[in-house]
């Protein structure tokens, strides 16, 4: 591997892993001059004697802090989902082949790429996921407490608030039917539930604080429906949605729209697709679902006649996933043009 081949290079691709990097490059005339692997501390000190070029790596951990860097020198960083590197692996795979086919995909100009994240939407969204691992783990805890509270012949309606408020309670009036030791560990696992509601609530407060400073998570609440939790996901997820190029696009994404099945000019429809971000989608639907419940407000929405037009042929689960994505389509639109959402004055619904 000669300098002289080394200063042709058009394209590196990088397969990112936990210590080791695996770089692959081509030249202009698609040949393969540079095939090397790097420690993670040796990153900008290899990166640097390398001439600036296309950088092709998948979207995983790291990826944007590796991107920034890159791009600090003068490099041309491009984040590609795994989804899209996958056909162009030649051979069984390992980490060669992998960075061999970022590096030929990072040179397709239609190839749709990952918006290069800033630290702000990073710290935003390891918030989001603390919050949604901590719900799931009170959900979790809540399940157990009842599962050992079964086991013991004690029943208690639907509903963490009537969980709540009967459970100490309930261990009183039983005190005979439970034993000591399985009151400890009820006690024990009530005690979680309180911390996790405590760190829950914390973090919830912290998002909804970020989201009254930051414009475009204001300009976004103003969609009936869509509150801190909503307006600040998306905010993380993809910025002002430089990355579409309509709400459809943006509603593709989430997983809104139907899976389609099309061959011989036949189009065939199904279920939504559920693909993209999950979290997303669920928060869309809640969004949904919760104007859903407000029948009563409907007129003062401009898609209130819409949506009672489609009350009326829909079944209600359908007809929230719908909403789900006339919401994430308008969501879009107002983070694009940095505009609020044009709703009357007595439009008031509470947001997620």
């Amino acid at each position: 591997m000669t300098k002289k081949a080394i200063d042709t290079l058009m394209s590196i691709g990088v397969d990112i892993g936990k210590d080791t990097f695996h770089l692959v490059g081509f030249d202009f005339d698609g040949q393969l001059v540079l095939r090397k692997k790097i420690k993670r501390l040796a990153l900008l000190q290899t990166f640097e004697t390398l001439p600036r070029c296309v950088v092709g790596m998948e979207a995983c951990l790291s990826a944007h802090f590796v991107s920034r860097s890159l791009r600090r020198l003068g490099f041309k960083p491009r984040i590609i989902p795994a989804i899209y590197v996958k056909p162009f692996i030649k051979g069984q795979k390992n980490d060669y082949n992998d960075a061999e086919a970022i590096a030929e995909a990072a040179l397709r100009p239609n190839l749709p790429t990952v918006p290069e994240k800033s630290q702000d939407q990073l710290d935003l969204q390891a918030l989001h996921r603390v919050r949604s691992r901590l719900v799931s783990r009170r959900t979790a805890t809540i399940n157990q407490i009842r599962a050992f509270l079964i086991e013991q012949g004690i029943t208690v309606r639907k509903g963490l608030r009537a969980l709540k408020n009967s459970f100490e309670t309930i261990l009183e009036q039983r005190k005979d039917e439970v034993s000591p030791r399985m009151r400890k560990i009820l006690f024990g696992l009530y005690g979680d539930w309180l911390w996790l509601d405590d760190r829950i609530e914390a973090v919830s407060k912290e998002i909804e604080e970020i989201s009254q400073r930051e414009e475009n998570c204001v300009n976004v609440m103003t969609i009936p429906g869509i509150g801190p939790m909503i307006s600040t996901a998306m905010v993380a997820a993809i910025g002002t949605g430089e990355a579409f190029d309509r709400g459809r696009d943006f509603a593709a994404w989430v997983g809104l729209v139907p899976r389609q099945y099309s061959t011989g000019g036949r189009t065939i429809l199904g279920r939504i697709s559920k693909r993209g971000s999950r979290y997303l989608r669920m928060l869309f639907v809640q969004a949904a679902k919760v104007i859903l419940m407000r029948t009563n407000r409907w007129p003062d929405f401009s898609f209130g006649d819409w949506l009672t037009r489609a009350s009326e042929r829909m079944h209600r689960n359908k007809l929230a996933v719908a909403l789900a994505n006339k919401l994430a389509r308008m969501a879009w639109s107002i983070l694009k043009h940095k505009t609020a959402f044009d709703a009357p004055r007595n439009a008031v619904v509470i947001g997620i």
